[in-house]
């Protein structure tokens, strides 16, 4: 998917940023991790859902003075609908952190992911996290951990990294952890990520360019439709090479692709993690009037349980979606729409300018069937109508998903 030489993928997640420390610890179902970057400018992306969590709440005030010096992490428990006492315990551990690591308080992030509606297991909590803390270095096995101990329902950890050479010739790093399986919905989901750079660029230019990355990444994936109380994307930057990114109050291209990508990459990893998932979904939209259209059809396919279960039994449902482009609201004309599902290898036409093509017996019919028992299904619809495009992703609906979710709590 990279689209440039100029963005190189590179091993080490958080750790390919000099002098970040990361640590993280994972008991049962209980896990802490720890980011350590003092007095770097940061900026952060939260979930629309009208239920905010405690972290939440406690890291939208903390972050609006624009810096961060560590981030606190925990799975197990969200620490959502807990009144005040959610909040409370949010403070308990930014003045443990802040303590053992003698930073000021006021620039300890709280993020945490899990079940809803129980207060948080202080004493679990609390002895997690000093043993984290005791942990804390700049390693790739290090990020690695920190990865792990986020998870929840995730089967595999999640990180990624690139090296971007800008224009001027010089060099930055990205990297970046990620959860997140299920509870995935546009405006993102049951998800948390975290991403350093050492890219001089300050906390308004930060949460610029995390919010147009985030736009074309986690905003675009769908596991299962269900917005989270918890969704968490912070970005802070601590300056390491020197290298500026902003010129003119600009920000470099080649620096913004590379964060598109690396968001990307780590949207993706979800999705082909998403609970009980057996295939990936990548769902495009063409020939859109508008950038907004073309999302909301691309984000419409992936979001039908219909098509995932078509695609969960291995389905050409072509019909599945056009229904689902139809009610998404986009601006289309059915003599012009085509159709077309495709993996790496082949690509068939269902439909093209209106002319249905897949009847049953069919050689694009054979074809496409062919595609659907793949484990990766590309949908591209063209709407003639537009020079616009966005691409979505997601996942099939199987019965692993409806047994993991059945018995989450018990």
């Amino acid at each position: 998917m990279r689209s440039n030489d100029y963005i190189r993928s590179i091993s080490g997640g958080l750790s390919v940023v000099e002098n970040v420390n990361v640590a993280g610890v994972k008991e049962g179902k209980y896990g802490v991790a720890i980011i350590e970057s003092p007095n770097s400018p940061a900026a952060g992306v939260f979930t629309s859902n009208k239920v905010n969590a405690a972290p939440v709440k406690y890291t939208k005030h903390m972050i609006k003075n624009g810096i961060i010096s560590a981030i606190f992490i925990n799975s197990g428990n969200a620490n959502c609908f807990t009144g005040k006492q959610g909040l409370k315990d949010c403070r308990t551990i930014s003045e443990i952190v802040s303590k053992d690591l003698n930073l000021s308080s006021s620039e300890i992030a709280i993020a945490s992911t899990g079940v809803i509606g129980r207060e948080m297991p202080m004493n679990i909590i609390e002895n997690l996290t000093y043993k984290s803390l005791s942990k804390l270095n700049n390693s790739p096995k290090n990020s690695l951990d920190a990865a792990k101990a986020i998870m929840t329902t995730d089967t595999i950890p999640k990180e990624f990294a690139v090296e971007i050479t800008l224009e001027n010739k010089e060099i930055v790093k990205i990297g970046g952890i990620t959860k997140g399986t299920g509870m995935i919905a546009p405006n993102m989901g049951t998800m948390l990520c975290f991403i350093d750079t050492d890219a001089v660029i300050n906390s308004q230019y930060i949460h610029r360019a995390l919010k147009k990355a985030v736009n074309d990444s986690f905003n675009m994936i769908v596991v299962d439709g269900d917005e989270s109380t918890n969704d968490t994307v912070l970005m802070f930057s601590n300056s390491k090479s020197g290298v500026e990114v902003v010129n003119n109050g600009k920000i470099d291209e080649r620096f913004q692709e590379g964060l598109n990508y690396l968001c990307k990459m780590l949207a993706q990893k979800q999705v082909e993690d998403g609970e009980g998932a057996s295939k990936f979904i990548e769902a495009t939209i063409y020939g859109a009037k508008s950038i907004e259209d073309a999302r909301l059809g691309a984000k419409s396919i992936v979001s039908s349980s219909l098509f995932k279960s078509a695609v969960f039994g291995g389905d050409p449902n072509w019909g599945r979606i056009v229904s689902a482009v139809g009610y998404s609201g986009v601006i289309l004309d059915e003599d012009k729409i085509s159709i077309s599902i495709a993996n790496d290898n082949d690509n068939v036409f269902m439909v093209k300018k209106g002319e249905i093509l897949a009847f049953d017996d069919t050689e694009y019919l054979k074809r496409a069937e062919k595609i659907m028992e793949g484990k990766k299904i590309i949908v591209n619809v063209d709407l003639n109508l537009g020079d616009y495009c966005a691409t979505a992703w997601g996942c099939d609906l199987t019965y692993d998903y409806i047994k993991i979710n059945a018995e989450y709590t018990t």
